[in-house]
């Protein structure tokens, strides 16, 4: 096995016990870059050599015996909204072409870099993270297929082995999504609770920061790491010494019991208009939680109806008043997609965005009484795997036509709604051999409860390997 293929914790533990140095590890990426991203497209930029300096740096550390974590000397990607100081923020758009680069580090990429980490380059992503496909980036199961999105460049370079671990954002599925059509782990964290200083905004009241990881171990590594309070973000969480936060990543040797844990199994929505072989690999994959001691629940997951016009209602608006400078004075910049549904947003009234905020307030009150019956909700993470990147639309069994972002953002967009926490798992692959992931969706600060259960089963999942980039 080469270095490149190693998850984040077995590459931290093997750099702790001097087995692997990480200009080893970050070299391996480094080659792992030049032979695949030709054909896949997930990076924006590639910074080789400045990656090759902060291993030396951190090999010297760790030969004096300093270590500063699990994330150190391990090789990452930031989605390119995310500031790095020195380096363009591009957002993949040619409105930011010849913009200066950034400041300062954004507040995430200061907390990876204070732990180790060594940043390998920005990756690709929906123009301003306004879609659900990431054209500039392939599948790296299939480059026929789409690779998700918008944090495609960031799952792509995960599940391909060009990064370790990689930062995505998700304002209505975009970390979750493109981590399922790709076969890894994503993680939506509860709002707030990882801050978004120097990260592009695409809806402010909807926006998330986390990580895209080969495992949940890693997830929940890197996740200690980034969260915690900062005042530069207002959605910031404030700290609460001893309140709720993320536990240190489950111990590899963890035991997967389960006993006690009430897992909901919805009755409609996220089963509803999902491809056969997704729903029985999801099923089959809970059955599994039982089997491990869980206690399956039905649940009614409240105010489906308003789901969409909610999700739509409330990002369509935001998204428009940030980009309304440009917007009117270069257009023509942006791709014609994106552009569309900026103007859109001009046509929107006050009565609708705040009718849409009214909505919000109810739905996530009546989700905190439906989380009130169980631990963690399970359900399908997207309601079909990769589809052909010349699609437009998914048909389903019933002859009901919906449109490939429609269908990829229904099943992740009440998460950011609600701003519950929501972990993407994978379950297996189709019969195209397409990955299919898992949802779990949590209480509010109930990201390790999500991570044990996420842990848990994959602990008796087969082993996965990195994708083939055929």
């Amino acid at each position: 096995m080469q270095p490149s293929e190693l998850s984040l914790v077995a590459a931290a533990d093997a750099i702790r016990q001097r087995r692997l140095s990480p200009v080893e590890l970050v070299d391996s990426v480094l080659d792992r870059v030049e032979r695949v991203e030709p054909r896949l497209g997930a990076y924006v930029s590639v910074a080789a050599e400045q990656a090759r300096r902060s291993a030396l740096e951190a090999e010297g550390e760790a030969a004096a015996g300093r270590f500063r974590g699990p994330l150190h000397g391990i090789p990452m990607a930031l989605k390119d909204l995310i500031d790095v100081a020195g380096a363009p923020t591009t957002a993949s758009s040619r409105v930011r072409v010849g913009d200066r680069p950034a400041d300062h580090d954004s507040t995430v990429a200061a907390r990876l870099a204070a732990a180790g980490a060594v940043l390998v380059g920005k990756t690709h992503t929906h123009e301003f993270a306004y879609g659900l496909t990431t054209p500039q980036t392939r599948n790296a199961w299939n480059r026929e297929r789409v690779a998700g999105g918008s944090s495609g460049g960031s799952a792509v370079a995960v599940a391909a082995g060009t990064a370790t671990f990689a930062l995505g954002t998700d304002t209505g599925g975009s970390i979750r999504v493109p981590a399922a059509l790709n076969g890894v782990v994503g993680l939506k964290p509860t709002y707030g609770l990882v801050p978004r200083h120097g990260v592009t905004s695409l809806s402010w009241s909807l926006d998330h920061v986390g990580p895209i990881t080969r495992t949940v171990a890693d997830a929940a590594a890197v996740l200690a790491v980034l969260a915690g309070h900062d005042p530069r973000d207002p959605a910031s969480l404030p700290h609460t010494p001893g309140g709720p936060r993320p536990a240190a990543y489950p111990d590899a040797t963890g035991d997967t019991d389960l006993t006690g844990l009430r897992v909901g199994v919805p009755r409609n929505h996220y089963f509803d208009h999902v491809d056969a072989q997704v729903e029985a690999a999801v099923r089959h994959a809970i059955g599994r939680l039982e089997t491990l001691g869980a206690r399956l629940v039905e649940v009614e997951i409240p105010m489906t109806r308003y789901l969409r016009a909610t999700q739509w209602g409330l990002m369509v608006p935001e998204a428009t008043a940030y980009h309304e400078r440009t917007l009117r004075t270069v257009p023509e910049l942006y791709g014609t997609d994106v552009r569309v549904l900026l103007e859109a947003g001009e046509l929107m009234t006050a009565g609708d965005y705040l009718r849409a905020q009214r909505a919000r307030t109810l739905m996530r009150r009546e989700w905190a009484r439906m989380l009130e019956r169980v631990d963690v909700i399970a359900a399908p993470t997207v309601p079909t795997t990769a589809v052909p990147a010349d699609r437009q639309t998914v048909t389903w069994s019933d002859g009901t036509v919906e449109s490939v972002s429609d269908a990829y953002v229904r099943l992740s967009a009440p998460a950011n709604i609600t701003g519950v926490p929501a972990l993407s798992v994978p379950v297996g692959h189709d019969g195209a051999g397409m990955p299919i992931g898992m949802q779990l969706l949590g209480h509010p600060l109930g990201e390790a409860v999500l991570l044990r259960v996420g842990h848990a089963y994959e602990r008796t999942a087969p082993a996965r390997e990195l994708a083939p980039v055929a």
